[in-house]
């Protein structure tokens, strides 16, 4: 898996893949890369360099040279100047993108033909069910299954937070090949409607993919000009699949399932209809979890998930359709479920006199909002419900309709606050949410700083209630302009107030 290649060989790879408009015919192409980067500050000598990124400037390339790149794979031409600089091989290509697929099939020697592949897509569910079925495999595999998701990433050698649902090409091979290099067999993750609009997928064999739904978000000048682009991005995972796992119960199922079965994979059906080969009836919410009876090709039986929500019985129904796709056995199966748990979706806390549950979840599109609101409505019918929440800047912006409309009509005080505001006006971001709270005729404020925000719910606006969190679960950062900054996360604010909280009343044993 650590073969080394020469500059010829990746010339060649890209010239195969019908994607070489120029290079370099002298000796050069005897150079051994021993180093891919498309980020300036991760070069090291012995480097392919790839210029890609609507914010690549040429000083990265500068700068990527000066530490060692040999070459670079760019779109265009650059003219470096003289010296050492002028030493670089420029590699010219039609499609930059697709060409970091290429470079990075060989760089890492094809290092996801060694492993086992489960793909999430879908609206909203993805993270959950990707923690699902890693429970059931991790109960019935030897080695911890690896994963790549919205909410952190773990290879074997790295576990960190993550930043992209679906990371970049360069990042998503390097992450394939810790895996083999540390014996991991199974890799579940996240794949996003970006990732498989802009190729950075490209060249994957998923063993099974799953399609949880659909439903309208990230349609922005940015990401996805309209509802019709996202969901034909979506449906593109069908084409890099074997065995294609589909919610036979979400919206647009149909249109699904004939684009599922025109690919030639094998389909598997899962929900509430009796056709489906995953099927799903009995659903109820305990105070010890949620339980359902489900009927497969392998078992019959009732099964337990611990995180609350009824809506995450479908994101189980999709990760038992997995692994019965992958042979996983009942025993396994039920064990991980009911075990199962992913960071920062559906956290519950409660102060110590009952009076106010906070619920931290990453619910950020108009589906997730929807299935949050009937749950909690459902289980807490008697608390008001104070939503805080916020969009991201410059992207996804009927967002701020649906969730302003969402939280205005289901929430009896909304808190806007900040969520990863980027490059655009925080007041600006705020001010399209709040016209549709407002719309809605529900009381709500502005605060920008998410700790305050949050920590307004907590003290302020009575008692008996419960406090949604949404948006950020678990995460450490907010983006600000191009950067992201270390914050505390949403779980380590309702922590810290909920405690500030216990402190300025009365314990419930304490007599006046």
């Amino acid at each position: 898996m650590n073969e080394r290649h020469n500059l010829s060989e990746y010339i060649a790879a890209l010239k195969a893949g019908g994607i070489l408009v120029s290079a370099p015919d002298t000796g050069a192409g005897d150079i051994q890369i021993l180093c891919l980067a498309a980020d300036n500050r991760q070069v090291t000598p012995g480097a392919i360099f790839v210029c890609k990124g609507a914010h690549f400037r040429e000083e990265y390339l500068t700068d990527a040279v000066r530490r060692g790149a040999v070459a670079y794979v760019s779109e265009k031409e650059y003219m470096l100047g003289s010296g050492e600089i002028s030493r670089a091989s420029a590699i010219i290509v039609s499609d930059v993108r697709r060409a970091m697929v290429y470079l990075s099939l060989l760089f890492f020697n094809n290092a996801p033909s060694h492993l086992t592949t489960v793909g999430i897509t879908g609206t909203k569910g993805k993270s959950t069910t990707a923690y699902y079925i890693k429970a059931i495999l991790d109960a019935y595999l030897e080695r911890e299954c690896a994963i790549l998701s919205s909410i952190d990433n773990y290879d074997g050698v790295v576990r960190e937070e993550s930043h992209l649902t679906t990371p970049e090409p360069i990042d998503l091979h390097r992450h394939f090949h810790n895996a083999v290099e540390s014996g991991i067999s199974h890799l579940v993750m996240e794949v996003s409607s970006q990732a498989l609009k802009y190729d950075r997928v490209f060249g994957l064999t998923l063993d099974v993919a799953c399609f949880n739904n659909i439903g309208v978000d990230h349609i922005s000048p940015i990401e996805h000009a309209d509802f019709e682009d996202y969901f034909t991005s979506k449906l593109k995972i069908f084409d890099i699949c074997k065995t294609a796992c589909v919610n036979a119960s979400c919206d647009h199922a149909d249109r699904i399932l004939a684009a599922a079965e025109k690919s030639g994979c094998r389909v598997i059906t899962f929900g509430y209809d009796e056709d489906c080969d995953i099927y799903c009836r009995g659903a109820e919410e305990r105070e010890d979890g949620t339980f359902f009876t489900v009927r497969t090709p392998i078992f019959e039986g009732r099964l337990r998930i611990s995180m609350p929500g009824i809506f995450n019985v479908e994101n189980a129904l999709s990760a038992i359709a997995a692994c019965t796709a992958l042979g996983v056995p009942r025993e396994y199966i039920e064990k991980g479920l009911a075990r199962a748990r992913a960071a920062g979706r559906m956290e519950l806390f409660r102060s110590e006199d009952g009076r106010v549950a906070v619920i931290v979840d990453y619910a950020h599109n108009e589906l997730s909002f929807r299935a949050l609101y009937n749950s909690v409505a459902a289980r807490y019918p008697e608390k008001r419900i104070i939503t805080v929440f916020g969009c991201p800047g410059g992207k996804a912006q009927l967002r701020r309709r649906d969730l302003g409309t969402a939280a205005g009509k289901h929430s009896d005080y909304v808190i806007i606050t900040e969520e990863d505001s980027g490059e655009e006006p925080f007041s600006d971001i705020a001010a399209d949410i709040a016209r549709f709270v407002r719309a809605e005729g529900c009381d709500f404020s502005v605060c920008e700083d998410r700790g305050q925000a949050i920590h307004e719910a907590v003290m302020e606006h009575g008692g008996d209630k419960v406090i949604l969190i949404t948006g950020k679960g678990r995460e450490t950062r907010q983006k600000r302009g191009t950067l992201y900054i270390d914050t505390p996360s949403d779980v380590e604010y309702a922590e810290k107030f909920l405690a500030e909280y216990n402190a300025s009343v009365p314990s419930p044993s304490t007599t006046i």
